[in-house]
């Protein structure tokens, strides 16, 4: 139920919508983790819709997170895949180095930040929603000092 345009119409991908484990969504997009780790999507392609692009990238998903127009999956091996509006943390490239031993995740309405093992912070995507532009990494001493980031 609901408009199509916004990823109500999951009938091009039914048959894939087994053994789903998670759902989450952007304005106008689904993602959903399967058992196996794989990820389908569906809706607006440009909102997240589409994973065709990182599709190679999405296995061994642990969780997925999202911002108005962009997701990010948080895969096993700590390293993290984006796609979506480009401006709204679907583009990570910028940053894809920092984003290794990744222990968390949080997005904002057009910018994800996402906490590593080792207590840093990386950010990307809008500036205005505190992306910093995407090349920003900050360090520090202590994990539980990000914690206020993602309450």
């Amino acid at each position: 139920w609901g408009d199509a345009a916004c990823g109500a119409d999951s009938s091009s991908v039914q048959d894939q919508l087994r053994d789903v484990q998670c759902i989450k969504g952007t304005k106008l997009a689904f993602a959903a983790i399967r058992a196996d780790g794989t990820v389908v999507t569906w809706g607006d392609p440009s909102s997240g819709g589409d994973s065709s692009s990182v599709a190679d990238q999405l296995k061994d998903v642990l969780q997925l997170f999202s911002t108005d127009l962009a997701f990010a999956a948080l895969r096993a091996d700590g390293r993290v895949v984006t796609w979506g509006d480009r401006l709204s943390g679907g583009d990570s490239r910028e940053v894809q180095a920092e984003l290794q031993h990744v222990y968390l995740i949080h997005g904002s309405a057009a910018a994800f930040a996402a906490i590593l093992t080792d207590g840093g912070c990386v950010a990307w995507g809008d500036e205005a929603a505190g992306g910093y532009g995407g090349s920003r990494q900050t360090k520090s001493n202590s994990q539980k000092s990000w914690w206020s980031i993602f309450g």
